[in-house]
């Protein structure tokens, strides 16, 4: 896996932050994800992101939701489920061009700018966001392998968010070696942090029954209704076990508006302090009964 030096020269030393213990690097093993981009508003995604230097990435005119859920088996802080949903983005003063930061990436910052990540647990909630400012709270979540797709269900509070379905690949060919930037909001700061990802994907690209993305009647689903969600994904991809490693080095910076805010645009502090170190799953969420994940 190509990591930074740091995490190397860390390897095998001892952190405590927040009363989390994480002996470093801080990775995962023998996890498993899957993911999609569908194209989405531009002018709806840049209304999502906080004004400053982070902007959408433009495909032609349109934007990209991106959906990751991985399901984390080893950890330090115990198994859980990560269900991402994020918007394509880069970082620099004015909006960058079309197509190209897909391929100058490091010089465009392109990464993902994430707006909901509910997980398992409340000890990945309390260093998620306390530590890396990650919008992580916990839901009722589930990761379901199939013959014929890979499924995951993000349920709140008796109701549905989305369900995210990917269909199982034939082959899983392409290495996959690469470092991805997450940006993400807490305490009116635009947090930067970066994880890296090793394993082999099997992927679809241009297939329009390649992944689904389902819409329930949770309010938090109407924040993905309005992007105006394009059904058909560009790619979808299934990784079945891959090696993470989340960087503890990380970069933020203010918010800036040009009035002065009434209230805070993000959470603060406040939502992070009170949270233990529990490990316990929520029920798993309620899965539609037609569904098959063995369906064609």
């Amino acid at each position: 896996m190509t990591t930074p030096r740091r995490q190397e020269r860390l390897r095998g030393r001892h952190a405590y932050v927040d009363g989390i213990h994480f002996t470093m690097p801080v990775d995962s093993r023998d996890s498993s994800a899957i993911i999609a981009a569908f194209p989405i508003d531009w002018d709806k995604a840049r209304a999502l992101i906080p004004p400053g230097d982070v902007h959408p990435f433009r495909l032609w005119n349109r934007g990209l939701l991106i959906v990751t859920v991985i399901d984390y088996r080893a950890t330090d802080i115990g198994p859980y489920i990560e269900y991402s949903l994020a918007i394509a983005c880069t970082k620099g003063a004015r909006p960058a061009p079309r197509l190209l930061p897909g391929l100058l990436m490091k010089f465009f910052g392109t990464g993902q700018y994430v707006f909901d990540l509910p997980v398992s647990t409340e000890i990945s909630v309390k260093g998620g966001k306390g530590i890396w400012g990650m919008p992580k709270h916990q839901a009722n979540l589930d990761f379901v392998t199939g013959a014929k797709w890979v499924s995951a269900q993000y349920d709140l509070d008796g109701q549905m968010v989305s369900r995210f379905d990917v269909r199982r690949p034939s082959s899983y060919w392409l290495p996959l070696n690469m470092g991805a930037i997450n940006y993400c909001v807490f305490r009116d700061m635009m947090m930067k942090s970066t994880i890296y990802f090793n394993g082999k994907v099997g992927f679809h690209l241009l297939r329009p029954d390649a992944a689904r993305l389902v819409l329930g009647s949770h309010p938090r689903a109407d924040v993905i209704r309005a992007l105006d969600v394009e059904p058909r994904p560009i790619f979808a991809g299934h990784i079945p076990s891959v090696l993470g490693l989340l960087d503890d080095y990380f970069e933020c910076w203010f918010v800036t508006l040009e009035e002065e805010p009434a209230k805070p645009i993000s959470e603060g502090l406040d939502a992070t302090y009170p949270l233990g170190y529990g490990r316990q799953w929520l029920p798993p969420p309620k899965r539609d009964p037609n569904f098959k994940l063995d369906k064609a």
